[in-house]
């Protein structure tokens, strides 16, 4: 056990006791979901676990996935939203952040993933489509609000995939609708957590650790890929969006915009 002090923004400090509780405050999960990692998942094949979905596991529960969505949610102001708002979500997956907006009390909520496997695995009232993010099989401007949460990390080819993805967000959100975006982005601290979970005692000593570690190294190509592009992120996402709040923290970008 030991303490840490990481700076994240002037005047705030963070204390934070041990190298596993670290992981459970701030990692966004590398989720196998994305609209062009179709190679990762073969969405005609038998669902079976691989070495990232292993250390997924390892790493959150879904229980624990969906109260950080929760969470997460609350913070942005999601439960003044009225309740028949039209929500859905990009790169849901196996569908934890559907269960998130249900229990905030949204019913009009859909998902979008291009994993088959995945989306098999959600179970709830939620409307689902298995399709890609960068083509949604949705009209214009016919939703409220479009969520994508820690999903555009994956995404193969920057700038021209994420480009596509936030044209067609940009497309089906109503004009005085938003777009909510919460993906991971290179912190101090997000530093930290990496140098800390290469360590060799690190991944002995924390199960998550050792399960974040594996994440990352399944993942390294979109993931550093993307931590290495702030400004090309931030210009792609001022050209679509309009941003009313806006965070970096915690080794993780928060937006919620307006269309443009």
């Amino acid at each position: 056990m030991f303490l840490l002090m990481v700076r994240e923004s002037p005047g705030y400090v963070g204390h934070y006791w041990g190298a596993a509780l670290i992981c459970d405050v701030m990692m966004e999960p590398f989720r196998l979901d994305s609209s062009t990692e179709a190679s990762a998942l073969d969405a005609s094949s038998t669902p079976h676990p691989t070495a990232w979905e292993t250390a997924y596991l390892r790493f959150e529960t879904p229980e624990e996935e969906i109260r950080k969505f929760v969470g997460r949610l609350r913070k942005i102001g999601a439960n003044q939203w009225p309740r028949n708002t039209e929500i859905v979500e990009l790169f849901c997956g196996r569908g934890n952040g559907l269960h998130a907006l249900q229990r905030l009390g949204f019913d009009r909520v859909e998902g979008v993933d291009l994993s088959s496997a995945l989306l098999a695995q959600y179970q709830g009232p939620a409307v689902t489509h298995l399709g890609d993010c960068r083509h949604l099989p949705f009209p214009d401007q016919c939703k409220d609000v479009v969520i994508v949460q820690g999903g555009l990390h994956h995404l193969s080819a920057l700038p021209d995939d994420l480009d596509q993805v936030f044209g067609e967000m940009q497309r089906v959100v109503r004009e005085e609708g938003r777009v909510v975006l919460v993906e991971p982005w290179l912190t101090p601290f997000l530093k930290l957590i990496h140098w800390i979970a290469a360590q060799y005692v690190a991944r002995r000593c924390s199960v998550k650790l050792d399960a974040l570690q594996t994440m990352i190294e399944h993942e390294r190509r979109t993931y550093e890929q993307w931590l290495r592009e702030p400004g090309l992120i931030l210009t792609l996402a001022r050209t679509h969006f309009s941003p009313i709040h806006e965070s970096f923290a915690w080794g993780k970008w928060s937006f919620v915009g307006t269309p443009r």
